[in-house]
């Protein structure tokens, strides 16, 4: 059984920064991408960060460029997102996906695997 389990959330202030972890398990971690997609309330799910399988490829959408970080360790089994200089705008909560066959790695839809997410709220 697969599973993704996010964790890191929280309340910040504005300025402030946070490293969420999405733990995985029942899959062969090293052959998956991986990807952070968020929702704010009232809002559809987008997307925020991924990282190829090998770490080699990294993408961000362009709200979050410069201050969000995605990153892996495939030993063990975890991919993270170092948030910093947040905003009140990236109040939501934060999903992070697993995808084994190498879409666009901004795409929703390829991603195989949710995890239950994890709020972040940004005070002003």
């Amino acid at each position: 059984q697969v599973q993704l389990v996010e964790s890191g959330g929280g309340l910040v202030q504005a300025g402030g920064s946070l490293r969420l972890s999405c733990a995985a398990s029942g899959l062969s971690f090293g052959n998956f991408d991986m990807g952070w997609f968020r929702q704010a309330p009232g809002k559809e799910r987008e997307f925020v960060a991924a990282i190829r399988w090998n770490g080699e490829t990294t993408a961000y959408t362009d709200a979050v460029k410069g201050r969000f970080t995605i990153s892996r360790d495939n030993a063990k089994r975890t991919v993270y997102l170092r948030m910093s200089s947040l905003k009140p705008e990236d109040t939501a909560v934060y999903y992070c996906a697993a995808d084994r066959w190498g879409g666009g790695l901004d795409r929703a839809n390829n991603y195989e695997y949710w995890g239950q997410g994890t709020q972040v709220t940004v005070s002003s």
